[in-house]
């Protein structure tokens, strides 16, 4: 039955008058399927209203043909076809805007703000001689937008604009004549005079702005049109969007996805479980004590391994066979990080020192200790992105954390010490080098900005924390919990996202780590000794692996892995059986492998190993 698909009513905005819309009133139109009067706007809409050269159908296949066809007129534009985006347009009767939401685009990104403003109110003029005609409440907004922030929006954009240029008296007059009448924000108003005072170094650190106008813009455009109704003006790279929607889904939907490319449009895609590094291709037996860390260089030429025999281990990843021994800890070694050149590893011990050093030669390159009194383990460490400082984490309140400056001698190599309150047990810095994510020795996870080194929040977990590692492309980590659960924190949204559940942890301290060719996976050691591998984007446990035996202790605890970020069928894993395992995707008929059976997956994820093509237009 297809009567939806051949009637003949047609309205504005693709609605009919039949019982699956409600019908059009004179001197306006249905948004969003509510009444025309939405916010309290009255004035006509004029989206492809005017120009219907045929007949038909309000539906394709169930979808609504005006919304899909503006939004494929403004994919044409996006990918350059203007003709073919226009002659889309002529013939079907649609157009991507009005001259109104046109307008108001145009002003925006030229910086005409009065006419912005005047527009988004309703006293808008148009560029055709036409003159000035009111509106009840100017562009319809989307449910529960604030038109107030908006006016807010445009007007702090004006008032940076201003202080970037240095035209202090200029931005004053804004604070105070435009911005403090909002009675709007308070504390961004607060915020906003205290840039009046900053150097203009100091405002470009706060404000990290463009380098073109056109840029910080664009952004305040976007912001603008989430708050407008969709039916009025659609989102930019809305098709680029959806087709991402599509891919996710997919990504979502396939359990062994691992691959950095994205699922293609042609086909339904599902990646095969042969290709799923799940069994032991190599043991390393380098080590004389229980294994604590492993890790691989970001080049993916060398792995590095570490524990209770004080020795740090580098092997070259072709043959895995040794290429350096380093030895200066006196202290069974907790933590290893490369530096993401991936030219230096610094280790830090159950001790006051942290020691860099060459990874091409071996040699110690610098020793670093917490100046204080307490002479506290050091007992983490984290890069920079440039590779050129390093913050070191401690159990000593009176220095905390530590950042270094690796291209300084002396006592000058110190840039800054946190201080006071409580211990730091691990520590990441984020992708982007913002922000500083530590832990104290209980259930909190305490967020630093690294320009400014002030505290910027706290997130309290539910059990203590013992382990932290930062996304290499995203602001997200992942935290290991005592309770034995992986949690999985936007640092950007400052929220829990996402739990991983079914490893046992207790007191011991187990790394975690990301894993497949876009981070696909999230891996955990675990009490039990087995390794615990979850899809990132819907949580679901995928796979146990376990070979690692037991320790000295009678124990079989698996410490650490490490996923090899240039090779996306292999990863290593360290335990207390004093073994190294470097796993691959080629199968043994006697691995000793859980998989669990295969269920579909709605689209769950927040997060997606697709990177997002609207950027890229």
């Amino acid at each position: 039955m297809r009567s939806d698909e051949t009637t003949r009513s047609i309205v504005s905005n693709g609605y009919s008058a039949n019982a699956a819309y409600h019908a059009p009133r004179k001197g306006g139109v249905s948004v969003n399927g509510h009444s025309p009067h939405l916010n309290g706007s009255a004035h006509a809409l004029k989206n492809g209203t005017s120009k219907r050269k045929a007949f038909r159908s309000p539906l394709y296949r169930g979808h609504n043909r005006e919304e899909l066809t503006r939004i494929l007129i403004q994919g044409l534009k996006d990918m350059g076809y203007e003709d073919s985006a226009n002659s889309l347009s002529s013939e079907s009767g649609y157009e991507l805007e009005s001259s109104e939401v046109a307008s108001f685009r145009a002003a925006i990104l030229s910086g005409r703000w009065v006419q912005a403003e005047r527009i988004l109110a309703g006293h808008y003029s148009d560029d055709g001689g036409g003159g000035a005609y009111p509106a009840e409440q100017g562009i319809v907004l989307a449910e529960h937008a604030s038109r107030d922030q908006m006016l807010f929006w445009i007007r702090k954009q004006k008032f940076l604009e201003l202080l970037v240029r240095r035209d202090l008296l200029s931005a004053l007059k804004v604070l105070r004549e435009e911005l403090t009448p909002l009675h709007h924000d308070t504390y961004q108003l607060h915020t906003l005079s205290g840039l009046l005072m900053c150097t203009q170094a100091e405002l470009e650190t706060q404000l990290r702005w463009p380098e073109d106008p056109e840029d910080a813009r664009q952004r305040l455009l976007e912001d603008l049109t989430n708050s407008i109704a969709p039916s009025v003006m659609i989102r930019d790279h809305r098709l680029a969007e959806l087709l991402d929607h599509v891919k996710r889904a997919q990504i979502n939907g396939c359990r062994y996805h691992n691959t950095s490319e994205p699922p293609s449009l042609y086909s339904d895609h599902e990646c095969s479980q042969q290709a799923f590094p799940s069994s032991t291709d190599m043991i390393l037996e380098q080590h004389s004590g229980e294994v604590y860390c492993v890790a691989f260089s970001p080049d993916g030429t060398k792995l590095a391994t570490a524990g209770e025999d004080k020795i740090c281990i580098i092997y070259d990843t072709r043959k895995f066979q040794v290429i350096h021994r380093l030895q200066k800890h006196t202290a069974p070694i907790t933590h290893i990080s490369w530096s993401p050149d991936s030219k230096r590893i610094v280790t830090t011990a159950a001790e006051p020192h942290a020691h860099v050093w060459d990874a091409v030669t071996g040699k110690l390159v610098v020793s670093m200790e917490h100046q204080t009194g307490e002479r506290r383990p050091i007992t983490s460490a984290a890069w920079t992105p440039d590779s050129e400082r390093l913050v070191t984490g401690c159990h000593d309140r009176d220095a905390k954390m530590c950042l270094w400056d690796l291209n300084t001698q002396g006592s000058k190599s110190l840039l800054h010490t946190w201080s006071g309150e409580f211990r730091v047990s691990d520590l990441a810095i984020t992708s982007d080098g913002r922000r500083i994510v530590c832990n104290d020795m209980d259930e909190m996870l305490i967020v630093y900005n690294l320009d400014n080194y002030r505290e910027e929040f706290r997130l309290k977990l539910s059990s203590k924390i013992t382990c932290i590692t930062a996304s290499r492309d995203s602001p997200i980590v992942i935290v290991n919990i005592a309770e034995g659960e992986v949690h999985m924190i936007d640092v950007d949204e400052r929220c829990l996202i996402r739990k991983f559940k079914g490893g046992s942890q207790g007191g011991n301290i187990i790394r975690n780590c990301f894993g497949g060719a876009a981070e696909n996976f999230v891996l955990s050691g675990s009490k039990d000794g087995q390794i615990y591998i979850w899809h990132k984007e819907n949580s679901e446990e995928i796979a146990k692996l376990k070979e690692h035996g037991k320790g000295s202790k009678n124990e079989q605890c698996v410490t650490s892995v490490s996923w090899n970020p240039m090779n996306s069928g292999m990863f290593a894993s360290g335990g207390d059986d004093r073994k190294v395992r470097i796993w691959t995707n080629t199968l043994s008929d006697d691995s000793n492998t859980e998989f669990e059976p295969r269920r579909n997956h709605p689209d769950l994820g927040r997060l997606s190993a697709i990177r997002t093509t609207a950027s890229n237009l």
